[in-house]
């Protein structure tokens, strides 16, 4: 009571902040509760971001939350293998940030029913991929030199002059892409043409040589790789061709386990499909594939309009063999696969 004016301001402040102080921490504790900062995933855990696809003319607006690859990878169909390897891919954000800006896309073909239509956008993609559009009198097969007629289930090589020069085969580049050693049929009889062999499987643990064949632990990527990594790290075709010194590669085989989608697109964006005189690709229909995203229709659209850039690169399918499965994006199909091995040559080599 005969406290001094100020001292008495003093006291009623220092009162305030007692009470204010601990409302104040346990408001910003509330609110971290409810709002998480940014969680990052782990060394050992790839995130791969879903991409939508557009083209300049028109604008595609696709469902939110669309699934990411450990989900597809969860629901394969029974009897279908999906060994895919993920983590040999980097985080699309992170390069996004890195390289700056959206990256180029091929254009879409127009829809094939006038509107979207899963049903009409499957028949027009299989018609396309099952009809052969060029013949070879003379092919090699696996296990044989020639053959009249390629079985339902093999890749198949044209070995007429057009094609595959029969003399100077010492020239002959091929590149071999594949998983688990798979396509070891393929590489003995590309180097038994005696052509250069390149076998690539970032997984090969053997040591083992094999005359005229080289192993690299390297992959296929459809983007630049991030600076300073290791000598297995997912490289761009062209980045692979210029390392080895080849201008021109006269047959490439890949089975790239559903990123083929996205690295055939980088082909056709940076002109890599007219250094390839005869490709033996593996697509995979299953799921839609790396950072490949919207509705079911709007996937097989941009799988179709892709396979029609090969052919506007003047690619002709020379033979087409069924896979395993009989489901397209899980979709039961009797009359489909699940993968199609497709040997296309290039008439404009």
């Amino acid at each position: 009571r005969g406290m001094r004016p100020g001292r008495r301001l003093y006291c009623a402040l220092m009162r305030t902040c007692l009470v204010i102080v601990p409302l104040l921490l346990l408001l910003q504790i509330f609110i971290a509760i409810l709002v998480p900062g940014n969680r990052r995933f782990s060394e050992d855990t790839v995130a791969f971001t879903i991409i939508s696809i557009e083209n300049t003319h028109e604008k595609n607006v696709y469902p939110r939350g669309a699934k990411s690859w450990r989900t597809d990878f969860s629901e394969s169909e029974p009897g279908v293998q999906t060994n895919y390897s993920p983590h040999i891919y980097e985080d699309e954000n992170e390069l996004m940030t890195r390289q700056g800006g959206a990256r180029r896309q091929v254009e879409l073909q127009p829809w094939a029913a006038g509107q979207p239509s899963f049903t009409a956008e499957v028949e027009r993609l299989l018609m396309f991929i099952t009809t052969p559009q060029v013949y070879c009198a003379r092919e090699l097969l696996p296990g044989k030199a020639q053959a009249v007629k390629a079985p339902a289930d093999s890749w198949v090589v044209c070995l007429e002059g057009w094609f595959l020069p029969m003399t100077g085969l010492q020239s002959c580049v091929a590149y071999s892409f594949s998983m688990d050693q798979k396509d070891e049929e393929f590489v003995s009889s590309m180097a038994s043409l005696g052509c250069e062999v390149h076998q690539f499987d970032p997984g090969r643990k053997s040591r083992q040589t094999q005359e005229r064949v080289q192993h690299h632990q390297m992959w296929l990527d459809w983007r630049n790789p991030r600076t300073g990594h290791r000598k297995a790290t997912p490289r761009k075709l062209s980045a692979i061709m210029q390392m080895l010194g080849h201008r021109m590669v006269e047959i490439v085989q890949a089975d790239l386990e559903s990123a083929e989608w996205r690295i055939v697109e980088s082909w056709v964006l940076d002109g890599t499909l007219t250094q390839i005189q005869q490709l033996v690709l593996t697509v995979h229909l299953q799921w839609a594939g790396f950072e490949v995203g919207g509705s079911d229709a709007e996937v097989v659209r941009f799988w179709y309009s892709l396979m029609k850039e090969l052919h506007t690169s003047g690619y002709r399918l020379l033979h087409s063999a069924r896979g395993p499965g009989q489901a397209i994006l899980h979709h039961a199909l009797p009359n489909a696969s699940s993968s199609y091995m497709l040997s296309w040559v290039n008439t404009r080599w």
